[in-house]
């Protein structure tokens, strides 16, 4: 038998001791059927033109309309150009996935950020800079990295096309309630080590299937201390860690960075809103079903060797023996993984050299990322050896930002390339990517087989690592060889605390 409940209230026989997922999840239920599938109300709908298209013909189809046209925000991302010099046009296939969303969009009414937009720009970036973003919301999107708006304490997570479709028509989503994990980061972070760090660390501890099944929330001084950008690059990662999604309970960081926003409320609203917000977070007495600490004192910048996110050490480690390795599965991953990198046994991390530099992706591409790795750059220059080296803006408005603070000269005067925003190497699905055999340290969070452009080979790092590369063409310690380790934080944190924080705020009407 079913069992309804009213959209918008707990389920008060739960609430005793409740996990912030918990209740979250409670407030959206409508049914649960006997077999545990839940319909489950969605707050927020993020559409891009690589998985909606399909969805859109669908409705058609049926002849059926949005049912909330306002509760979804639109923007192509992955297909799209990020230099002029390259127009949409000259792939056609990206071009008419670009023109099909926003033809869909017009017919159908749904608030869309079009090319020309300067707020247009990776979903998972422009979403939450212009509010769409909320602490308690549900949020689904046809992309797997929609973790990322955990960060705001939302439930969000990807789904597929046919799922696109259903939320389209019916602004409710079909699934089960994952079990619970809390990762709890322990103790200080160091200069110079960061959020990604931190997520490649916890692959590496857990593995890439070891939160299956799973909703993460981060917890711990760590994870508090962090800025609300870097804790989205955290919630990002969690997919690679094969957690349905991850979640960051609200705090003072979360309402400061949310303040003002277009989308977000205010006057009144604001404060009603707030006073809501600060009750997400799990109770004291919560139980968890799984349970990882992961200590940071004494965390080093992370690179991944392999061709999964797990597959990773620290820049003063090398490249492990498939051979040591007992399981026989394991052991062939790595022969594989190593044969496909080109990489031996025992290599240092130290001595790897690159050919390709890449800083963007809805990982990596926000103002805090680009301030940290121009900080690095700054006065000096790429290395002969690197073929290629991109700076890709997160958004319109970021990128706007950042040559407002001059950042983009920094950039340029390195001998990188300055471009627009997008999606861009991450996923290479436009022309952006790396020809078979070169190497790149990338901030983006995938490093699969053919991932960034056939037969490339990725290494993740975050971009302090990433910007110090390409200084060096190699992988080197950024702690030590930018002789004052830990300055780009505080200079981020600096600027992000003063005039640089408005200018990123778009000043248009909300869609």
């Amino acid at each position: 038998m079913d069992r309804l409940v009213q959209p918008g209230l707990p389920r008060r026989s739960n609430m005793s001791s409740q996990t912030l997922f918990d209740r979250i999840w409670d407030e959206h239920v409508v049914r649960v059927k006997s077999d545990g599938t839940t319909v489950l109300y969605v707050d927020r709908h993020f559409l891009h033109e690589a998985t909606s298209a399909q969805a859109f013909q669908g409705l058609r189809t049926a002849g059926i309309a949005p049912w909330r046209h306002r509760a979804n925000l639109a923007m192509p991302d992955h297909c799209v150009p990020t230099t002029a010099a390259a127009p949409a046009q000259a792939d056609p296939v990206g071009q008419l996935q670009i023109d099909t969303l926003s033809a869909h969009c017009r017919a159908f009414s749904i608030p869309v950020f079009e090319m020309h937009d300067p707020r247009q720009g990776i979903v998972h970036v422009a979403g939450p800079e212009q509010g769409a973003t909320l602490p308690g919301m549900t949020i689904v999107c046809g992309d797997s990295h929609t973790s990322t708006h955990g960060a705001f304490a939302a439930i969000a997570h990807g789904i597929g096309t046919s799922e696109v479709e259903h939320v389209l028509a019916t602004q409710t989503l079909l699934t089960h309630k994952p079990r619970s994990m809390r990762v709890t980061f322990s103790g200080v972070l160091p200069p110079g080590v960061g959020a990604k760090d931190m997520a490649l660390a916890m692959i590496a501890r857990i593995g890439t299937a070891g939160a299956t099944g799973h909703a993460i929330e981060y917890a711990g001084a760590a994870v508090r201390g962090l800025s609300m950008e870097a804790r989205m690059t955290l919630c990002n990662m969690s997919i690679e860690a094969g957690a349905r999604c991850g979640l960051v309970a609200v705090d003072d960081t979360t309402l400061a960075y949310l303040k003002g926003r277009p989308m977000a409320p205010s006057g009144p609203a604001w404060d009603a809103a707030t006073a809501h917000w600060r009750t997400l977070a799990s109770d004291a007495d919560a139980r968890f079903d799984a349970e990882v600490t992961v200590p940071v004192d004494a965390l080093r910048p992370m690179v991944t060797w392999g061709t999964s996110p797990e597959m990773a050490t620290t820049i003063d480690g090398a490249v492990p023996d498939p051979a040591e390795q007992a399981d026989p599965a394991r052991r062939a991953s790595m022969q594989r993984a190593l044969a496909y990198m080109g990489l031996r046994p025992g290599t240092r991390m130290r001595d790897i050299e690159l050919d390709v530099i890449f800083i963007g992706s809805c990982t990596n591409a926000r103002i805090e990322d680009l301030r940290i790795a121009a900080d690095i750059v700054r006065n000096q220059r790429v290395s002969p050896r690197i073929t290629r080296a991109l700076v890709v803006p997160g958004s319109g408005l970021v990128k706007r930002q950042a040559e407002a603070e001059g950042l983009d000269r920094v950039f340029r005067d390195a001998g990188f390339e300055w471009r627009g925003p997008g999606c861009s190497m991450c996923v290479g699905m436009n022309a952006d990517h790396l020809g078979s055999g070169q190497r790149c340290a990338s901030t983006s969070n995938r490093n699969f087989e053919d991932r960034q452009g056939v037969g490339g080979r990725t290494h993740l790092v975050s971009p302090a690592m990433a910007a110090a590369a390409a200084i060096a063409g190699r992988f080197v310690d950024v702690q030590a060889n930018t002789g004052r380790a830990g300055a780009p934080w505080a200079g981020a944190a600096a600027l992000a605390a003063g005039k640089g924080r408005r200018a990123a705020q778009a000043r248009h009407d909300s869609p």
